[in-house]
């Protein structure tokens, strides 16, 4: 057998699989001791010297000179040492030359099973050694297959690494195709029988966080911190986030110009709303932000149990509560405290002490309310939105195109423009203008 060819072999296996010279040697030794104890025994000891300019390889057992042989594999007599050279004493080490015509075919699966085994190995720690630091990173592959609902991803960074989103950690709002670049945070590593198995996710809070850390050049140097997020996937999502310098707005770095950057996370959402509040150590004033867009008119704190009661007036109920409750549960979420919500009519059946309801002074984040009459709508517009209850801005700031023609006399036509109005009124770019709950043109609520 020509051992040029199978060095050459080897360093073809080596190239494919990124492996250094090193590497590629230390594999030829582990699989011809592997061949060679399929020949000789499992205890064979064996020395294997490979030649890189020649193209060689010297292979020779290595066994002990004993009186009696216990193991054949590692010893061998006195007297049949003394057959090679009569120069031998117990205790020697006789070096025994293999040539590689006396591999037979067991001893060749043996090492290529090895070199194989080795190989896949050496992988499967690399992809370890990678990725075990980047979890809550975003990567980014394309979907080679979908299998019983869950997505598996081809990564562009390790084309053989096991990468998968499960059914779970998908948005439910979306839909891939085989063939689909996709973006993903990695969620988690987990180790299987088969190997590391790269568990990513778009529905993760995780997922959110790093959208923010891509867009937001301030977040990447450290400066704007997210404090907190939690998520409803394909709904909605609160953050809040709290800058190291005073000199630079937190909510207005994460919005950008006219809104490009939250803009550009909504839209790898799939239009999935974002509320961005400034943080705040005070529960109490973080409540109050946190319950945007609602305005707030009174907050009160138990420590002891955790719980803020947040009252609001009538007007301001249903946009707290948000749809099927979703926004005080998010802000609950938000500020890891339970939110007890009451419009100021049943505040007050219950008893409660009237000078509650004077409202608190007014924190410098606070949102700003207008008649829909101020907008440039149809009067056959605004009736239809009157006779459904809605009077002023933040009453419709929380609805989509779906709830507004659900509307008797709202139109196609008056929905898209209700729709660009809402966008255009929350995402301003005047640093004095405070509209739709964020401070410093901060767009609270991007459609």
């Amino acid at each position: 057998m020509n051992t040029g060819l199978v060095i050459a072999a080897f360093r073809d296996i080596a190239a494919a699989k990124n492996l250094d010279p090193d590497q590629v040697n230390e594999l030829i030794r582990d699989g011809i001791h592997a061949g060679l104890a399929r020949i000789y025994g499992a205890t064979v000891d064996t020395e294997i010297i490979i030649d890189d300019v020649a193209g060689d390889i010297e292979m020779l057992v290595l066994k002990r000179v004993v009186p009696m042989v216990e193991d054949p594999s590692a010893e061998v007599t006195l007297e049949e040492a003394r057959w090679d050279d009569p120069t031998y004493e117990v205790g020697d080490v006789m070096e025994i030359p293999v040539d590689f015509s006396q591999f037979g075919r067991n001893a060749v699966m043996a090492a290529k099973q090895r070199i194989v085994q080795l190989v896949r190995e050496g992988e499967r720690q690399r992809i370890r050694d990678e990725y075990a630091d980047r979890v809550g990173q975003l990567l980014s592959g394309e979907v080679q297959q979908i299998e019983r609902g869950k997505l598996v991803l081809l990564l562009n960074r390790s084309r053989e690494a096991e990468a998968i989103i499960p059914w779970k950690e998908q948005n439910p709002r979306e839909r891939f195709r085989q063939g689909e670049s996709i973006r993903a945070v990695l969620k988690k590593v987990d180790e299987t029988p088969k190997g590391p198995r790269l568990i990513f996710s778009r529905a993760d809070p995780l997922f959110v966080a790093a959208l923010f850390m891509l867009e937001v050049p301030e977040i990447q140097q450290g400066i704007v911190e997210i404090k907190e997020l939690t998520r409803e996937v394909g709904g909605r999502t609160k953050i809040a986030v709290h800058s190291r310098d005073e000199s630079i707005d937190p909510v207005g770095a994460c919005v950008g110009l006219k809104g490009s950057r939250v803009q550009a996370v909504v839209s790898e959402l799939g239009g999935e709303r974002i509320d961005i509040v400034p943080w705040h150590p005070d529960p109490e004033i973080f409540a109050r932000r946190a319950l945007a867009p609602a305005r707030v008119a009174k907050v009160v704190s138990d420590s002891a149990r955790q719980v803020i009661t947040a009252i609001v007036d009538e007007d301001q109920l249903s946009l707290a509560i948000g749809r099927n409750g979703q926004n005080v549960r998010l802000a609950s979420q938000l500020i890891g405290w339970q939110i007890d919500l009451y419009g100021s009519r049943e505040w007050l059946d219950r008893g409660a002490d009237i000078s509650l309801l004077v409202e608190d002074e007014v924190d410098s984040y606070e949102t700003a309310d207008f008649p829909l009459s101020e907008l440039s709508l149809t009067p056959e517009t605004l009736e239809a939105l009157a006779a459904a209850g809605y009077q002023s801005f933040l009453d419709i700031i929380d609805l989509d195109r779906a709830d507004f023609l659900s509307v008797d006399g709202v139109t196609e036509e008056a929905a898209a423009q209700l729709l660009a109005l809402i966008e255009d009124l929350t995402v301003v770019d005047s640093e004095s203008a405070r509209v739709g709950g964020n401070p410093d043109g901060a767009k609270g609520e991007p459609a």
